[in-house]
C-alpha cells in the first residue's frame, strides 16, 4: 500500500468540508455557523486535519486564520475533485422545483434589480412556491459570497478580477437607453454622443463596477467628448427624482420601466451607426454550473429579461 492511498484511508472525507470553509472564512466561528456545529467541534476537525496531512494548516494571526503554503496547495489540488464529486451526486437526484425547499440567494445588477424584480419573484414562486427567494443587490461582496456558496446566482456586466471558481455564462443583449423628462429640451427619439453635449449625467452606481467611474463617461471621452457628471446613487428613485426636475441624462437601458413613468421619456442611443448594446452575464460557481438547479435559474432569467426589454421598448 502507498502513502497516498494509506492517507487516504486514514481521512474523513467530512473533515475536506470543513478545510475548505475554513479557507473561504479564515475564522472558526464563522465556519461554525455554516456548519451548523459549535466552534469547538470546528477546532477538533482542524485538529485532526493537521494530524491527518502533518501541517499546521492554519496559523492564527490578527482578526483570524491565515492558511498555510500546503493548505493552499491542498486545495488547488483537490478542489476539482471535490465539487465535481458534490455535482454528480447532486445530478443523482431527479430535479423538481416544485419541491425546492430552504432559501435561495440571487445578486442582481442594480439596473436589472429596480426593473425585473417582480416578474423574477413571481415566476419562482408559480414553479417553486415552497422555495424562499431573496433577490440581493450586487455589491463589492458579491463575488466572494457566490465563490464561498452564500449567494447561488449572479447577474451583472462583464466583471473582471474575478476568483477561477466562477464561471461565467452570457445571459442577454441589453439595449442603451437615456432617460429624461418629458419636456427636455432634446425632443428626438434617438440620440448620438453629440447630442448629449452640454448636458450633465445622473449616473447609477453598482457596487463592486462602477464605483470608481461613469460607464458613460467612458464611452463619450472614448467619442472625444468631455462630459459632465452632475449626480450620482446607487438609487434609482433618487436618480429619477433628480431628472425629473432638471436637464440631466439618466443612462439606462431598455430594462427601464418607462411605462410606470408618465413624466419621462426613453431615449435610444446610436454610436457609430448603430444602436448601443452591452451584454449581461450570469454568475456561479463552477461546482454548480451544469446542475439542473442552475439550469432552471438561468432559464427563467433568460426567458424574463427579453420580455422585460420588449415590454418597455
Amino acid at each position: 500500500m502507498t502513502e497516498s492511498t494509506q492517507l487516504f484511508s486514514r481521512l474523513d472525507l467530512n473533515l475536506l468540508k470543513t478545510f475548505r470553509i475554513l479557507l473561504q472564512e479564515r475564522n472558526t466561528r464563522k465556519a461554525a455557523e455554516r456548519l451548523y456545529v459549535t466552534q469547538p467541534a470546528v477546532s477538533q476537525a482542524l485538529q485532526k486535519l493537521r494530524t491527518v496531512f502533518e501541517d499546521e494548516l492554519f496559523v492564527k494571526v490578527q482578526g483570524g486564520l491565515e492558511p498555510t503554503p500546503f493548505a493552499l496547495d491542498l486545495e488547488d489540488k483537490i478542489a476539482p475533485f471535490v465539487d465535481g464529486l458534490e455535482a454528480a451526486l447532486n445530478q443523482l437526484e431527479e430535479f423538481d422545483p416544485a419541491t425546492l425547499t430552504g432559501t435561495i440567494r440571487i445578486a442582481l445588477a442594480p439596473i436589472v434589480m429596480t426593473s425585473l424584480a417582480g416578474a423574477l419573484f413571481t415566476a419562482f414562486r408559480q414553479q417553486a412556491p415552497l422555495l424562499n427567494l431573496e433577490l440581493l443587490s450586487w455589491n463589492q461582496t458579491t463575488a466572494e459570497k457566490i465563490r464561498n456558496g452564500e449567494v447561488f446566482y449572479g447577474v451583472h456586466y462583464d466583471l473582471e478580477h474575478l476568483s477561477k471558481e466562477l464561471a461565467r455564462d452570457p445571459l442577454f443583449d441589453l439595449e442603451a437607453r437615456i432617460i429624461v423628462r418629458q419636456d427636455h429640451p432634446i425632443t428626438k427619439p434617438l440620440i448620438t454622443p453629440k447630442d448629449s453635449v452640454g448636458y450633465e449625467l445622473a449616473s447609477l452606481i453598482s457596487p463592486g463596477w462602477n464605483d470608481h467611474f461613469t460607464y458613460a463617461s467612458q464611452i463619450l471621452e472614448r467619442q472625444g467628448y468631455t462630459p459632465k457628471v452632475g449626480f450620482r446613487s446607487e438609487m434609482l428613485l433618487a436618480l429619477i427624482d433628480v431628472i425629473e426636475s432638471t436637464d440631466m441624462l439618466l443612462p439606462h437601458s431598455n430594462l427601464f420601466p418607462i411605462h410606470n413613468y408618465s413624466q419621462l421619456r426613453s431615449l435610444k442611443v446610436e454610436i457609430d451607426g448603430q444602436i448601443y448594446t452591452k451584454r449581461l452575464f450570469g454568475y456561479l460557481h463552477n461546482k454548480n454550473r451544469h446542475s439542473a438547479k442552475a439550469k432552471w435559474i438561468e432559464s427563467i432569467i433568460e426567458e424574463r429579461l427579453p420580455q422585460q426589454a420588449n415590454k418597455h421598448s
